[in-house]
């Protein structure tokens, strides 16, 4: 694939479907920081995104049975009935796969919510064939369900599919759309062409919080970058849909933001996240979970020059 292969692809004037990952936000005693997650949701959805709840910005892969439900519950009522999206994390449960991703679908859709599956061990052996069975068998029935591809470098749960899965995954009627976290521009294209070839009205949400600029491209997106500032990634996705060159200065502040928050060690991206909202004044405390990979303390410094940059602070 060359560079005129790719600048081809890029389609001006479109809207992009947007979705935020919200961080989960923490007290001073270690406590969940209810009111002021409630309210980065509330501001999410008055931006125009959907927020995800429980995602690996809300650290799904540390938090107990107990604290997904109670972020559930804070989404539900935050969210008054509008649209959000919640994980279904299985990684370390015992038990079918089938049968654990359903008992997880079931408590989203309970909330209100609209499931997406992180991937599992579990399925790593398994061939083509047997990987989409399990995807059908878990969204049967359903009305809507996403999927994730999730690169190593982010959890070691996560795999990059085959593009042969990938069709297959795209063909399972309850399956809308798939998040592709792998910060490979060119595999990530290669699944919007196959989603033109094989199944139009299917989104490829990208998680690439590296190459924000994928919605050109045709992608839709779910990122944790999103969920720093709601208002200026739809600042943005308004501007590059009535084609107006302010969209150029706008989109380079945020990937510079997400160049320096999405730096190795990448999980450490929820900590970077963290201090911009507190410094912001959004939330309380700039602290994670205890579990979470962590920034040095002059963090605060280079997102204050990322918040000036965006004109937020």
């Amino acid at each position: 694939m060359t560079l005129g292969d790719l600048h081809s692809k890029r389609t001006l004037g479109r809207s992009p479907i947007g979705m935020a990952a919200m961080l989960l936000p923490f007290n001073e005693n270690g406590s969940i920081a209810a009111e002021a997650y409630q309210n980065c949701l509330r501001e999410t959805l008055e931006a125009g995104l959907t927020p995800a709840v429980n995602m690996d910005t809300g650290y799904a892969n540390l938090l107990d049975a107990r604290e997904k439900a109670f972020v559930l519950q804070l989404a539900m009522e935050a969210a008054g009935g509008s649209p959000f999206v919640g994980g279904a994390f299985i990684e370390g449960e015992d038990g079918d796969v089938v049968d654990l991703y359903r008992r997880e679908i079931d408590k989203v859709v309970a909330a209100g919510g609209t499931p997406i599956l992180f991937q599992t061990t579990k399925t790593h052996g398994l061939t083509t064939k047997e990987k989409v069975e399990t995807y059908a068998r878990a969204a049967r029935g359903y009305e809507t369900v996403y999927t994730f591809e999730l690169g190593k470098m982010f959890a070691p749960n996560g795999e990059i599919w085959d593009i042969e899965t990938m069709e297959g995954i795209m063909q399972i009627p309850e399956i809308k759309g798939s998040k592709h976290s792998s910060l490979d521009r060119v595999q990530e294209i290669q699944r919007l062409e196959l989603r033109d070839r094989v199944r139009p009205d299917f989104s490829v949400f990208t998680g690439n919080d590296l190459g924000i600029d994928m919605i050109e491209y045709g992608s839709d997106y779910l990122l944790g970058l999103a969920a720093f500032s709601p208002s200026k990634f739809s600042e943005r996705d308004r501007l590059w849909a009535s084609e107006s060159a302010r969209y150029l200065p706008l989109a380079d502040a945020l990937q510079f933001l997400g160049n320096v928050a999405f730096r190795p060690p990448v999980p450490a991206y929820k900590h970077s996240c963290a201090v911009f909202l507190h410094l912001l004044g959004k939330i309380p405390t700039s602290k994670t979970h205890p579990g979470s990979a962590s920034r040095p303390p002059w963090e605060i410094e280079i997102m204050r020059d990322c918040a000036r940059r965006l004109e937020v602070l």
